[in-house]
């Protein structure tokens, strides 16, 4: 990178966090973090000269008023919610996620933020697709709270950068897997890893046809810190491999990369989980000039060696 920036990552801590921290620190930025993180989860660059870390939540305006000073850019990658469970509790949803990232992009705005970053979700703002692989021109008719939220918070983006001149990069993301995921609820690869590890059996919702699109999280963080130089016409682009893999392909490839057995017991299936999902990533390709990089049997290779050596952790 040309020069210095100051970095502001909210969820700096998490999965994506981390791993863009230590790249935008790699490359000599000075970087501040603003997570609920717990203590006995700290990465390798608590500490550093480089990185400040703010304990807090992006909800609450004290925090955030603290957090946006003197800030060149921000990425907003928290969420409080994820697919499978936000429609138990939309008005949740909306209160903690929307009227959050509001609460933020008006900070964001009195602070001078030349430009927000934001993860969006490619699996769940199209809804139920109609051509695959999914353009960004497609339709979006998400089926769960949580895209309807994400796709909310691209439109106020948009408006916060027509009425206030604060740029924006949206980058809709495929399903993500890789090293440090850790196996809650979202993550279906790091899910079924942590169950391999306990000798424990696969649930899968459906007959295991459902496709995903799978992409690793370096090649993400590739693609993520494009963002800060790109300077051209298009604010929106979908994240992916590009490649579509069934369930029952993602077992078979964990039997192979794991050389263990693996059970699985299948499930009636859910109604927000659409049939298939494989994202459209030329447009990226071509203005961000991104490749993904990860082929599927090595990033699982890799996200494999990193639960066996963190399987206490």
């Amino acid at each position: 990178m040309s020069d210095v920036k100051r970095i502001l990552v909210i969820g700096g801590a998490g999965f994506v966090g981390s791993h863009l921290v230590d790249r935008l620190i790699a490359q000599g930025n000075q970087v501040r973090v603003l997570d609920r993180m717990p203590l006995d989860l700290r990465p390798a660059w608590m500490g550093s000269a480089q990185v400040e870390y703010l304990a807090g939540d992006f909800v609450d305006h004290s925090a955030i008023d603290v957090a946006v000073r003197g800030v060149d850019i921000a990425f907003h990658l928290a969420s409080t919610t994820i697919p499978a469970t936000s429609n138990v509790d939309p008005i949740f949803d909306v209160q903690t996620n929307l009227t959050g990232t509001l609460g933020f992009l008006k900070a964001a705005v009195q602070a001078g933020i030349g430009r927000v970053v934001f993860i969006s979700s490619g699996g769940t703002v199209y809804g139920r697709p109609v051509l695959l692989p999914i353009k960004e021109t497609h339709a979006t008719d998400p089926i769960c709270s949580y895209g309807i939220t994400k796709l909310a918070i691209e439109k106020y983006l948009a408006m916060f950068e027509l009425l206030h001149g604060m740029g924006c990069i949206i980058f809709r993301v495929a399903n993500l897997y890789g090293e440090r995921q850790r196996p809650g609820a979202q993550g279906a690869i790091a899910a079924f890893m942590h169950k391999v590890l306990k000798g424990l059996p696969i649930e899968i919702w459906g007959d295991g046809s459902v496709v995903r699109d799978y992409v690793h999280i370096q090649d993400l963080i590739d693609v993520l810190v494009s963002g800060l130089e790109y300077r051209g016409d298009y604010r929106v682009f979908n994240v992916g491999s590009g490649e579509g893999r069934s369930l029952n392909e993602v077992i078979e490839a964990l039997r192979t990369v794991t050389g263990r057995p693996i059970e699985c017991h299948y499930k009636e299936a859910r109604s927000l989980d659409v049939p298939k999902n494989v994202l459209d990533i030329g447009l990226a390709k071509k203005e961000l000039r991104w490749n993904p990089n990860v082929g599927f049997s090595d990033g699982l290779a890799r996200t494999w060696k990193w639960f066996k050596a963190n399987a206490g952790a």
